[in-house]
């Protein structure tokens, strides 16, 4: 019988999928990275307990693409300053990627909040033009031009915050506990400059980043970094406590509240997407 692709695997297949993926290369990018100073009640306003505002109202944009052998990839993420304990990183709102692919590592096991969406990074000499789209809308635009090569940073490591959750069969809440996991990322840089530019935020009901007005702008830059990652989690949130910034993951949060009345669609039946 020929093979059923959709059959179990076999625990060699299994381990060898697992070693290549253990023993990828460098994978290098190329990005754009604007933080800038915003309004101490709107960075507040955004994180979801126990997550907190660090001692500056800072928001960072990162638009990169990919070097991927044979699958390039444009990346994106928006995110705010937290603190987790004596924890510092950033807890990113959205993060548009060009390819599924990119989406399913990324939510399904981190709790990443990636969407699909466009990415643009352009260079031109020293003109840079960088953007992030969804729905027909650029919301974040950064563009400039190099104004001087910058030192380069030691490697670091760096923490993101998500939430690893999903939305209850029944329509109740979540099917168990959220969990906070800190994703640690090992970063290295091989080439940075400095860009003098400045940030346009656009209107979208969908990605309402304009509610993050620039009021300093601290840094623009472009380089070429690679990275690593590995999560851990480390805290149960209550469904109650997180509730409330489910619309932040899916554009019709609706869907994911959504409960049938009972009876007029079979257990197990799909509503939607979400």
């Amino acid at each position: 019988m020929a093979r059923v692709r959709y059959g179990a695997r076999s625990a060699a297949e299994l381990a060898a999928t697992r070693e290549k993926s253990a023993g990828l290369p460098d994978i290098w990018s190329t990005g754009v990275v604007a933080v800038w100073e915003t309004d101490p009640d709107v960075v507040a306003a955004v994180l979801p307990p126990p997550l907190k505002p660090t001692a500056r109202p800072l928001v960072r944009v990162n638009i990169s693409k990919v070097d991927l052998p044979g699958y390039p990839l444009g990346a994106g993420s928006v995110a705010v300053a937290a603190a987790h304990g004596a924890t510092e990183g950033w807890y990113p709102l959205v993060m548009p990627m060009t390819h599924e692919r990119a989406l399913t590592g990324g939510r399904e096991v981190f709790g990443e909040p990636k969407k699909l969406g466009e990415v643009v990074v352009e260079r031109d000499g020293l003109v840079v033009h960088a953007s992030l789209a969804r729905h027909g809308i650029a919301f974040v635009e950064v563009r400039g031009a190099v104004s001087g090569a910058l030192p380069l940073p030691e490697p670091t490591e760096k923490t993101d915050f998500y939430f690893k959750f999903l939305p209850a069969v029944d329509g109740s809440g979540f099917d168990g506990d959220p969990v906070l996991v800190h994703c640690l990322r090992n970063e290295k840089v091989r080439k940075l400059e400095r860009v003098t530019g400045d940030v346009v935020l656009r209107e979208s009901m969908f990605d309402p980043v304009a509610d993050l007005p620039v009021r300093r702008l601290v840094e623009i830059t472009i380089g070429e970094k690679t990275t690593d990652q590995r999560g851990r989690v480390v805290e149960r949130v209550s469904t109650e406590a997180l509730l409330p910034y489910l619309h932040q993951r899916y554009d019709d949060p609706q869907q994911a509240l959504d409960a049938p009345p009972e009876g007029s669609v079979p257990q197990g039946s799909a509503k939607g997407s979400v």
